[in-house]
Protein backbone atom coordinates (compact mmCIF):
# COMPACT_ATOMS: atom_id res chain seq x y z
CA UNK A 1 0.00 0.00 0.00
CA UNK A 2 1.29 3.64 -1.19
CA UNK A 3 0.67 6.45 1.25
CA UNK A 4 1.33 10.12 -0.44
CA UNK A 5 1.29 13.35 1.73
CA UNK A 6 1.30 16.60 0.21
CA UNK A 7 1.14 20.00 1.49
CA UNK A 8 -0.77 22.95 -0.40
CA UNK A 9 0.27 26.36 0.34
CA UNK A 10 3.45 25.54 2.27
CA UNK A 11 5.28 22.99 4.10
CA UNK A 12 4.79 20.33 6.39
CA UNK A 13 7.80 19.38 9.28
CA UNK A 14 8.97 15.96 8.74
CA UNK A 15 8.32 14.77 12.02
CA UNK A 16 4.16 16.03 11.36
CA UNK A 17 4.34 13.91 7.91
CA UNK A 18 5.44 10.98 10.15
CA UNK A 19 2.41 11.33 12.52
CA UNK A 20 0.31 11.38 9.36
CA UNK A 21 1.80 8.40 7.54
CA UNK A 22 1.35 6.51 11.00
CA UNK A 23 -1.73 7.34 11.49
CA UNK A 24 -3.45 6.79 8.19
CA UNK A 25 -1.78 3.78 7.69
CA UNK A 26 -4.16 2.06 10.36
CA UNK A 27 -7.05 2.53 8.26
CA UNK A 28 -5.77 -0.44 6.07
CA UNK A 29 -6.85 -2.36 9.25
CA UNK A 30 -10.60 -2.33 8.13
CA UNK A 31 -9.95 -3.19 4.74
CA UNK A 32 -8.16 -5.19 2.84
CA UNK A 33 -8.04 -4.07 -0.33
CA UNK A 34 -6.84 -0.63 0.11
CA UNK A 35 -4.14 0.12 -2.56
CA UNK A 36 -3.13 3.80 -2.08
CA UNK A 37 -4.25 6.67 0.07
CA UNK A 38 -3.36 10.42 -0.41
CA UNK A 39 -2.97 12.91 1.89
CA UNK A 40 -3.33 16.67 0.89
CA UNK A 41 -3.01 19.18 3.61
CA UNK A 42 -3.74 22.97 2.82
CA UNK A 43 -2.08 25.57 4.97
CA UNK A 44 -3.70 28.61 3.38
CA UNK A 45 -5.55 29.94 6.06
CA UNK A 46 -2.70 28.85 8.99
CA UNK A 47 -5.56 28.94 11.98
CA UNK A 48 -7.65 26.46 10.12
CA UNK A 49 -5.90 24.54 8.09
CA UNK A 50 -7.87 22.03 6.38
CA UNK A 51 -7.11 18.09 5.70
CA UNK A 52 -7.84 15.92 2.41
CA UNK A 53 -7.86 12.09 2.44
CA UNK A 54 -8.60 9.70 -0.73
CA UNK A 55 -8.29 6.23 -0.01
CA UNK A 56 -8.53 3.98 -3.37
CA UNK A 57 -9.53 0.69 -3.37
CA UNK A 58 -9.57 -1.55 -5.89
CA UNK A 59 -13.23 -2.51 -7.20
CA UNK A 60 -14.78 0.49 -5.67
CA UNK A 61 -14.52 3.89 -5.62
CA UNK A 62 -12.78 6.26 -3.97
CA UNK A 63 -13.43 7.47 -0.26
CA UNK A 64 -12.70 10.75 -0.12
CA UNK A 65 -13.23 13.53 3.61
CA UNK A 66 -12.15 16.83 4.20
CA UNK A 67 -12.07 18.33 7.50
CA UNK A 68 -10.84 22.00 8.46
CA UNK A 69 -9.70 22.25 12.21
CA UNK A 70 -7.60 24.26 14.64
CA UNK A 71 -4.65 22.25 14.41
CA UNK A 72 -3.32 19.74 11.20
CA UNK A 73 -3.45 16.80 13.79
CA UNK A 74 -6.49 17.83 15.21
CA UNK A 75 -7.99 17.95 11.60
CA UNK A 76 -6.36 14.58 10.46
CA UNK A 77 -8.19 13.20 13.14
CA UNK A 78 -11.80 13.92 12.16
CA UNK A 79 -10.94 13.25 8.47
CA UNK A 80 -9.41 9.78 9.75
CA UNK A 81 -12.60 9.15 11.56
CA UNK A 82 -15.06 10.21 8.31
CA UNK A 83 -12.80 7.72 5.94
CA UNK A 84 -12.95 5.03 8.53
CA UNK A 85 -16.41 5.72 8.41
CA UNK A 86 -17.23 5.19 4.76
CA UNK A 87 -14.72 2.03 4.36
CA UNK A 88 -16.40 0.39 7.10
CA UNK A 89 -19.62 0.79 5.06
CA UNK A 90 -18.44 -0.12 1.76
CA UNK A 91 -17.27 -3.34 3.41
CA UNK A 92 -20.69 -4.22 5.22
CA UNK A 93 -22.05 -4.20 1.65
CA UNK A 94 -19.54 -6.13 -0.06
CA UNK A 95 -19.73 -8.61 2.77
CA UNK A 96 -23.36 -8.50 3.37
CA UNK A 97 -24.38 -12.34 2.76
CA UNK A 98 -26.82 -12.31 -0.20
CA UNK A 99 -30.29 -13.26 0.71
CA UNK A 100 -32.61 -16.29 -1.14
CA UNK A 101 -33.24 -15.97 -4.09
CA UNK A 102 -36.83 -16.16 -5.93
CA UNK A 103 -36.78 -19.57 -6.81
CA UNK A 104 -35.87 -21.26 -3.44
CA UNK A 105 -38.77 -19.14 -1.90
CA UNK A 106 -42.09 -20.89 -1.69
CA UNK A 107 -42.83 -24.69 -0.65
CA UNK A 108 -43.60 -26.22 -3.66
CA UNK A 109 -41.70 -26.57 -6.78
CA UNK A 110 -43.23 -26.41 -9.99
CA UNK A 111 -43.64 -29.48 -11.89
CA UNK A 112 -42.95 -31.49 -8.57
CA UNK A 113 -44.23 -34.76 -8.16
CA UNK A 114 -47.85 -34.88 -6.71
CA UNK A 115 -49.53 -37.71 -5.02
Amino acid sequence: MQVNVSARHGHLKPEDQAIIVEKVEKVRRLFDRINAIEVTVDLEHLDKPSVEINVSAEHSHDFVATTQSTSIIAALDLTIGKVEQQVRKHKEKVTQHKGVGGKHVGGDLPGGDED
